[in-house]
């Protein structure tokens, strides 16, 4: 079922301009150039040299903020493509004012239009929709795709950390990256049954949580 707009939506984006990032040129058919003012990186969004993740599918924005606080020394950009729901995190992030991060609203697809190659540390992909039906495989954000996109901007030493709570989409998540150069690490059938220390849980999974649901994750990191 699709979400109900927010009311004074586009205002209140508007407000939160201070927490976020442009992502320029999301039309695969526009031909306009690239600018420099909107490229992100430590140094030029955050004013240090911090180590800068990225979150992709950010939701509304409650692990990003969660992390934000609890990694004072590390700078986070979360994206998310649906302003129904960012809003939300952005507005918190005005009030809290977490000085290392910001949201931008943007697809996956053009995230080479927001980072220079070997700009980040860490991707997160936090449950991420999985798109079930096989027709539409290449929308999957593990997809091979987009596995190009992140290993442009990804340093060499930089992960990918999943968490997922459908088991078809990690299979898919597994093979795809032992198949496009990816090694693998960490990777757990079953989190919260798991050795795995200092998780911090997004909205999804908490929920999925409380039904009993497995969670599956992984760490990829670039060979």
């Amino acid at each position: 079922m699709r979400m109900r707009r927010k009311k004074n939506l586009d205002e209140r984006l508007n407000n939160c301009r201070e927490v976020m990032l442009y992502m320029q040129c999301q039309n695969e058919h526009a031909n306009e150039p690239l600018s420099e003012e909107f490229f992100a990186d430590s140094n030029k969004t955050f004013g240090n040299n911090n180590p800068l993740y990225l979150e992709i599918g950010c939701g509304k924005g409650g692990f990003a903020i969660e992390f934000a606080r609890k990694n004072p020394n590390i700078n986070l950009i979360a994206v998310e493509k649906t302003p129904n729901v960012l809003v939300t995190g952005m507005e918190e992030q005005m009030k809290l004012k977490l000085p290392n991060l910001k949201f931008c609203m943007g697809q996956a697809e053009y995230l080479c239009h927001l980072f220079h190659d070997s700009t980040i540390d860490r991707i997160f992909l936090n449950f991420s929709c999985p798109f079930p039906k096989n027709q539409y495989a290449s929308h999957r954000l593990t997809h091979e795709r987009f596995l190009e996109i992140y290993r442009r901007i990804m340093k060499p030493d930089a992960e990918i950390h999943q968490k997922t709570d459908n088991m078809h989409f990690f299979e898919f998540s597994l093979e795809k990256l032992s198949q496009n150069g990816f090694g693998l690490k960490n990777v757990s059938l079953d989190l919260h049954n798991s050795a795995f220390e200092g998780n911090i849980m997004t909205e999804y999974e908490k929920r999925f949580t409380e039904l009993g649901q497995p969670i599956y994750r992984l760490e990829a990191f670039l060979r």
